[in-house]
């Protein structure tokens, strides 16, 4: 576990994310390593293959239920070849969920540019968000603490996951100062927005009649509709359904 922090300390500290080599969701996943003629390749690149082999394998079939083996013959790899860049099955499940949380977390690393609102910064987040858990780190990242991690992995997960929630939290403080959010509790707020994001995982299979991309707009509707300040939110009850009747007050 150390060679993991240490592995992700260095990811940190050169500002990318794990994202960067992987390919679009949805699309097929290609080994590195072809069939018959061995190449040579970047070791990152093969490394984030055998993760997200392993995170597509968890999904279908379930932890417990799928072997090194399985993962390796479906990358056309023998089973050292896996264990070269993982020490075992329960680090390959700890880089499938850092991997997801890492990519969710990205966009509170970027800096909100000028002129744009924390509200429509928080959409991007919230796109972003939507999309992960739909893809196959997914259940990996809501299942993480029902699998038996050792405590030290389970530890850096809740690490993450409260930077995610802090940083969700910032957001919504900012909107609330520059007036593009309006919320009454900051904590129910956040709760409410990851909870239901991190539900899509349970949910949600690849091929069905939506995309994570549009699931990711439908969410981010409902919410930013949601979110939107209200013109007669602190008129008094009648004058509110007044309002909201356009009938004239006498």
């Amino acid at each position: 576990m150390a060679r993991v922090a240490a592995m992700r300390g260095s990811m940190r500290s050169t500002g990318k994310t794990r994202s960067a080599t992987l390919e679009s969701d949805g699309e097929a996943l290609v080994s590195p390593w072809p069939v018959r003629k061995a190449t040579q390749r970047n070791h990152d690149l093969k490394r984030e293959a055998v993760i997200r082999a392993a995170a597509r394998a968890f999904n279908a079939r379930g932890y417990h239920n799928t072997s090194i083996e399985e993962i390796a013959a479906g990358l056309n790899v023998t089973k050292p070849t896996i264990y070269y860049y993982v020490a075992n099955k329960e680090q390959l499940l700890l880089e499938c969920v850092l991997t997801g949380l890492e990519r969710v977390r990205e966009p509170f690393l970027r800096p909100r540019p000028a002129g744009v609102t924390a509200r429509e910064h928080l959409n991007s987040m919230m796109r972003h968000y939507a999309e992960t858990i739909a893809s196959e780190y997914g259940w990996c990242m809501v299942r993480a603490e029902d699998l038996g991690l050792a405590p030290i992995s389970m530890s850096h997960i809740k690490r993450l996951k409260s930077e995610i929630d802090q940083g969700i939290r910032r957001l919504l403080e900012e909107g609330m100062r520059d007036g593009s959010i309006q919320v009454k509790d900051l904590k129910m707020a956040s709760f409410a927005l990851a909870g239901a994001f991190n539900w899509i995982a349970h949910w949600y299979r690849e091929n069905q009649s939506m995309t994570a991309g549009e699931i990711a707009e439908a969410f981010i509707g409902l919410f930013d509709h949601g979110l939107a300040p209200r013109a007669t939110q602190d008129l008094p009850r009648t004058r509110r359904t007044r309002a909201a009747r356009k009938e004239p007050t006498p």
